[in-house]
């Protein structure tokens, strides 16, 4: 069952491939059914899964994690977020257990307010992953381009 949330608020924080990629079909979906209310961090770490990452939680010491803060349009949230659902694996017919879950976290705007928002949330060990220490999936991936051209 999906719900835009307890509070009402209908703000996403996201970090990985849904931030900063136009070529996305998920990106052009928030770009048409949400508002960019601007840059934001999670207290939390990012982990390399490939060509995506993963956010893991943290409540203490100072690892943010960068990405973008949207306030989606209130008509058609619910389905939106079905839509992203789905599109991170959690899904009705997606098998368990499920890469990410969708939590409520604490996003911090640049300047300075802070919003309940949902994001997308790793849900599987990170021992073995290698971990973005910037805690920026579009300037790793930048830099990852340079060092490899002709990689994704």
């Amino acid at each position: 069952m999906t719900m835009v949330d307890q509070s009402g608020s209908l703000t996403l924080f996201v970090y990985g491939t849904l931030r900063d990629d136009p070529a996305n079909e998920m990106f052009q979906l928030l770009d048409r059914n949400a508002k960019v209310l601007g840059e934001a961090t999670v207290a939390g770490r990012l982990y390399d899964l490939g060509s995506y990452p993963g956010l893991v939680l943290s409540s203490d010491g100072p690892d943010r994690v960068k990405g973008k803060l949207y306030r989606l349009h209130e008509a058609t949230a619910a389905n939106t977020l079905l839509v992203l659902d789905d599109y991170e694996g959690m899904g009705p017919t997606d098998p368990l257990p499920h890469e990410y879950r969708r939590d409520l976290v604490t996003a911090y705007l640049t300047d300075g307010r802070s919003m309940t928002a949902w994001a997308y949330v790793l849900d599987r060990p990170v021992s073995s992953l290698p971990r973005i220490m910037s805690g920026d999936f579009s300037q790793w991936r930048s830099l990852r381009r340079q060092e490899r051209p002709g990689t994704a």
